[in-house]
């Protein structure tokens, strides 16, 4: 397949799926086996891409950044609560992430894993929305503490691929009592600092290939995969908490149910 067209589609994909409870990085993966490619050659080019999905947010949330930033200047105490419980559920991720990167790593190589923790995270959506109360709309400033802590744990399930890092934050927000487009956009909010790191590691990890030249894969396939998963996800955050708030989750959770166990007789009969 041409590199421009997989570079396209592979942005698409991330773009798709970042934000949804579907797992960004299980999609990427099953990519890499239905269309073929080597992927060694793109792991880079799909840790960089996710920048783009970052941008989507900061994009999307500008005035609330800009707001939060105004207000730790003025020592605002909404403004500090904000940041707390951003760190706090940052914390858990970042310190495990470093322990086990080995382990998940060597996770990231089995297709497998990804179908199974689709269908099973499916199954835990539908148990969750099926007991998750209806909360009144509160800021990420106003979430106690104990919350935004439990969600950063929650987010932890993530380092097994085809989990969800979001579907993990939003359940885990949900579980706690957290109103369902509060969990949305508090997993938007964290992805930046969780996504930020991730990446910030796997460069550094790779620096020689970047340094020289031998990373597999151009910086043109780079930029557009880049562009390409920032317009996709900004699209996808702007129609995803607009649906969720009225309708839940549970579509995602089928598809996930559905996508996994079609992946795993697929796999099978290769």
């Amino acid at each position: 397949m041409d590199t421009i067209v997989t570079a396209i589609l592979l942005g698409i994909v991330e773009g798709l799926t970042e934000f949804l409870p579907v797992s960004s990085t299980g999609h990427l993966i099953l990519a890499t086996e239905l269309f073929g490619y080597d992927a060694h050659q793109w792991a880079m080019f799909n840790v960089v891409i996710q920048l783009g999905a970052i941008l989507a947010v900061v994009v999307q949330y500008w005035r609330t950044f800009w707001a939060v930033g105004m207000g730790l200047l003025k020592l605002n105490p909404m403004s500090l609560r904000f940041l707390r419980n951003l760190l706090a559920a940052f914390i858990p991720s970042a310190v495990l992430g470093l322990a086990l990167k080995k382990y998940i790593d060597v996770l990231l190589g089995s297709p497998s894993v990804v179908c199974w923790a689709l269908i099973v995270g499916g199954i835990a959506i539908l148990l969750i929305e099926k007991r998750a109360r209806t909360g009144e709309l509160t800021g990420i400033g106003e979430l106690p503490l104990r919350q935004a802590l439990g969600v950063g744990l929650a987010q932890c399930l993530a380092m097994v691929p085809g989990v969800s890092r979001s579907g993990a934050t939003i359940m885990g927000a949900l579980a706690m009592g957290i109103e369902r487009r509060t969990a949305a956009e508090f997993s938007f909010f964290l992805a930046i600092p969780t996504m930020l790191g991730a990446t910030t590691l796997e460069l550094l990890d790779n620096r020689d290939a970047l340094m020289s030249g031998t990373m597999g894969v151009g910086w043109t396939e780079i930029g557009i995969g880049f562009a390409v998963s920032f317009v996709v996800a900004l699209a996808v955050i702007r129609m995803f908490v607009a649906y969720v708030s009225k309708s839940g989750f549970k579509p995602f959770a089928w598809y996930r149910i559905v996508a996994g166990a079609v992946a795993l007789v697929w796999l099978g009969m290769r």
